[in-house]
């Protein structure tokens, strides 16, 4: 008898924990997913990609770069500007509207004139 209800709970525990094993790996990868939706930093990366995306999109909204933006957020500004110098040969850096010429130089108009950087 001591047997039989030994082997008894032994069977219950061994049962309740292939279910409870069997539920964490079966969604593992969509409870993943979920929890990346979720995340905060998400939501801030995805706010930042739209940010970008407008601004790459329109050469007259304003790049400024300032002394404490840190390396990798010069290299992403600078980046912009430079696609947006090739794409619409044009683009407005720190203030001021910088050109491109056909051939690939670069200028500002000051006073009227060009004045190549």
């Amino acid at each position: 008898m001591n047997n039989f209800l030994f082997f008894l709970i032994l069977g219950i525990i061994f049962f309740v924990y292939q279910k409870i094993n069997s539920k964490k790996t079966k969604n593992f990868k969509l409870d993943k997913f979920k929890n990346k939706l979720k995340s905060t930093q998400t939501n801030i990366d995805r706010i930042f990609l739209r940010e970008e995306e407008k601004t790459y999109s329109n050469p007259n909204i304003n790049i400024s770069i300032g002394i404490s933006d840190s390396e990798k957020n010069i290299n992403r500004k600078s980046n912009i500007h430079r696609a947006r110098l090739s794409k619409f040969n044009k683009s407005k850096f720190n203030g001021q509207m910088i050109f491109q010429d056909d051939e690939q130089r670069i200028y500002k108009v000051k006073n009227g004139k060009k004045v190549y950087l």
